[in-house]
């Protein structure tokens, strides 16, 4: 999986073409969200359905599991930080995002879901840190490009940390 993920993540940083960018995101979350188990791939599944309905506190549960049974599986963590979010416990979810940045340090999804938590917590200086390690790994990811220039304006305008 590792060269796989390699060589999306190496198409990803020269891509442009929104189509292009989007094929390439959807192969690298294809191999993010494989456990190589069966019996966790119908655990995430149905961590994944509570969270689209709306049970955070399911999906955690789930997500919880998977983390105790395969604690090296980043999209477990990834997830359980989007429910913690969702539920908006934001503490809990940065402490999940660094969990799976600490074994994916590439993962787009948890770096964009940090920025936006420390934007919401006014700390605009690391969330501009955030998207700048972003824009290393995907420049032209939609609406990232945008995200950078309004926190560099605010930063700016109100001298804001």
């Amino acid at each position: 999986m590792s060269n796989a993920l390699d060589d999306l993540f190496a198409r990803l940083r020269l891509a442009t073409a929104p189509t292009e960018l989007e094929a390439l995101q959807n192969g690298i979350w294809q191999l993010w969200l494989t456990t190589d188990d069966v019996a966790l791939d119908k655990e995430l599944e149905a961590g994944m359905r509570a969270l689209q309905a709306g049970d955070h506190t399911l999906a955690i549960n789930y997500f919880t599991r998977i983390i105790q049974l395969k604690p090296d599986f980043a999209e477990g963590w990834n997830k359980r930080a989007t429910a913690y979010y969702l539920r908006g416990e934001y503490r809990a979810s940065l402490a999940d995002i660094a969990e799976t940045l600490r074994r994916e340090p590439r993962h787009f999804g948890a770096l964009w879901g940090q920025a936006s938590i420390y934007r919401q917590l006014g700390e605009y200086q690391r969330a501009l840190l955030i998207l700048e390690r972003l824009q290393t790994l995907c420049p032209h990811l939609p609406g990232l490009h945008e995200q950078l220039l309004s926190l560099r304006e605010q930063l700016e305008e109100g001298g804001l940390e």
